[in-house]
């Protein structure tokens, strides 16, 4: 689990600034919780800024609250504090200092606003260091918590964590405190054993259950007066709220997202991408004769020219303007409405609807959805994600579709195509819930208020996420396409193609170059359509296949591996075992699919 560093001159200091992933609790069921309370409590950072929604205070002082008892030097900072005005919200904040004791500030970060006040507050808890404030809890439970705490410090344990965190986190029953407890101090676990036995007989409820109802009922006693409510109208946001979280109509507003988005990719694509290709084709148009005449030049224009200039024909026309109107709804606070209705359809292939987030990111680069799936719990579920990714058409994958099918068979085809999509992943992934062992997690996920999208922050996410397409598929790319160029001018293709014959004549039904398109698409997928026109000596592909062989090519490119720089990332993420597994499952489905398909539309025609 990652996590970004940058540093800050601040009035004379350099600070350095660590972002932490984003968390609810300290319960260890994911690895951000595991990565961002090991860092506060063993790396013991200077300060801690706890960023919380001020339009939803309550909810997640029960966060803040954790970190007092972490003893963390806190700064508090209300974000979104313009979302809470308009709601009516009042927040006292000297009132709030005064009940938490660390202090507190106001701001709106998509404005700037309050950034300074925060960076102030954080450098004089750093220099000063005043000592945290423990907030008590109801007597029945404080009197077990400081019972354990003196015997947690009795035994001198030797450990980093603050006695009296330890003590409630063994009292709450986290199973990675009481490892590492037991492996000092066996009697420190016998004694939380018999204290733990003896609050939950004093309450009658299970000891996790117990703090967790007393830390909601401090968090709501300290929101309550710290609060106060002025009555306003029902604003636009809370209507748009009704209606995307409704039971029916928001399904109906969940599908119309997803699906506008992807159009808006298809139309703005398409459009953007003959402009690019016209500007890079004036530069330079790959010529595939130079293979046979020149092959060294060949491999220098044909190779690395025509792996950047594919490069730049998938960033600029498709994956920019999905990645600017993703970040726009994602940023709207619309996308988690949607993942949150989409939750019960996404655990059919064990997963949740916070999973729907990085799927959509496949549909235009299937290299930084699959990393994005760090935003999944467990690994479990990071991994199911990654295999659904790995069948979701990207923009690449769109480009074959619309090009080698909605261009000469039919614009339904393609988009027939696209729900045949949908389908095989949804089987494949029911398959791959039943083989992965484990279970999955509930949804938990911040609902924040609706809002304008910033510009700001949707510009530095788009760049964020294309950032990422430049690192790790631009070098591919190029080498990747040079390596071809060295096989072409090699003459080793052909012979590769010959030997797929059987495959790709007898079972896929295709024409026997189709092989040599197969290879190319393993690089990346636009050079099947790129090999196609340089093979035939034509645009028209209807010279070289038949309507059949088009939709049969179209759905075997778009199910079969994405591209080297799929698996690479895949091998990064998840190792080379977990990789050769899905690819092996990618190739299957596609060249499974693709010979029933052959027969069947053979058998019906076009």
């Amino acid at each position: 689990m990652e996590r970004a560093e940058g540093t800050l001159s601040f009035e004379g200091y350099e600070i350095t600034v660590i972002d932490l992933p984003g968390i609810y609790s300290f319960s260890t069921f994911s690895m951000e919780e595991m990565v961002s309370r090991d860092y506060i409590a063993l790396e013991k950072p200077d300060v801690v800024l706890n960023i919380v929604d001020a339009s939803v205070l309550e909810r997640n002082l029960f966060f803040t609250l954790q970190l007092l008892e972490m003893n963390a030097p806190l700064v508090l900072v209300l974000n979104q504090w313009d979302v809470a005005k308009s709601k009516g919200i009042i927040i006292d904040k000297d009132k709030l200092q005064e009940m938490l004791g660390v202090p507190v500030v106001f701001a709106t970060a998509t404005r700037g606003e309050g950034i300074y006040e925060a960076a102030k507050e954080a450098v004089k808890i750093a220099t000063s260091k005043p000592k945290s404030k423990h907030l008590k809890y109801r007597k029945v439970l404080e009197e077990k918590v400081e019972k354990l705490q003196q015997e947690i410090e009795k035994q001198n344990l030797g450990i980093q964590y603050p006695a009296r965190w330890v003590a409630i986190k063994l009292l709450e029953g986290d199973r990675e405190i009481i490892k590492i407890v037991s492996e000092k101090s066996p009697e420190t676990i016998n004694a939380s054993n018999t204290i733990g036995a003896e609050l939950q007989k004093s309450c009658q409820e299970p000891c996790f259950s117990v703090i967790a109802s007393e830390r909601y009922a401090l968090a709501s006693s300290v929101a309550a007066s710290a609060t106060q409510q002025n009555e306003v109208w029902n604003t636009f946001s809370d209507k748009l709220e009704w209606l995307t979280t409704h039971r029916i109509l928001g399904y109906l507003t969940s599908a119309a997202v997803i699906f506008g988005l992807l159009l808006w990719t298809f139309f703005v694509g398409n459009e953007l991408s003959s402009l690019v290709t016209d500007a890079l084709d004036s530069i330079y148009t790959v010529d595939p004769v130079l293979s046979s005449t020149q092959p060294i030049l060949s491999i220098i224009l044909n190779g690395i020219w025509g792996g950047i200039a594919a490069g730049l024909t998938l960033i600029i026309p498709f994956v920019i303007p999905f990645y600017l109107l993703l970040a726009a709804i994602e940023d709207s606070g619309l996308l988690t409405r949607v993942a949150f209705m989409m939750d019960s359809a996404m655990h059919k292939i064990g997963l949740h609807g916070k999973a729907l987030i990085p799927i959509i990111l496949g549909y235009g680069c299937n290299v930084p959805a699959i990393h994005s799936c760090k935003i999944m719990e467990t690994r479990r579920e990071r991994l199911l994600a990654a295999f659904a990714i790995t069948f979701a058409p990207c923009s690449a994958r769109t480009i074959i579709l619309f090009g080698m099918v909605g261009l000469f068979v039919g614009i339904h085809w393609a988009l027939l195509l696209y729900i045949v999509d949908i389908i095989v992943i949804f089987a494949m992934g029911r398959i791959a819930m039943k083989a992965v062992p484990g279970k999955s997690t509930g949804l938990i996920m911040e609902m924040s208020s609706f809002k304008w999208p910033s510009f700001k922050v949707v510009t530095k996410q788009t760049w964020a996420r294309t950032k990422s397409i430049i690192y790790v598929v631009f070098p591919i790319y190029i080498v990747g396409s040079a390596l071809i160029q060295i096989l072409y001018a090699l003459d080793l293709l052909t012979p590769i193609s010959n030997v797929m014959t059987p495959l790709t004549e007898w079972w896929l039904g295709l024409p026997a170059f189709a092989g040599i398109l197969l290879i190319l698409g393993t690089v990346r997928k636009e050079l099947i359509m790129v090999g196609a026109v340089a093979i035939l000596g034509t645009t028209n592909l209807l010279v070289g296949f038949t309507p059949v062989q088009l939709v049969v090519m179209a759905l075997v490119a778009m199910l079969y591996i994405p591209c080297i720089a799929t698996v690479a990332i895949l091998g990064k993420e998840f190792g080379w075992k977990a990789t050769t597994v899905i690819t092996a499952a990618n190739i299957s489905v596609a060249l499974i699919a693709g010979g029933l398909a052959f027969r069947l539309l053979s058998l019906f025609g076009i």
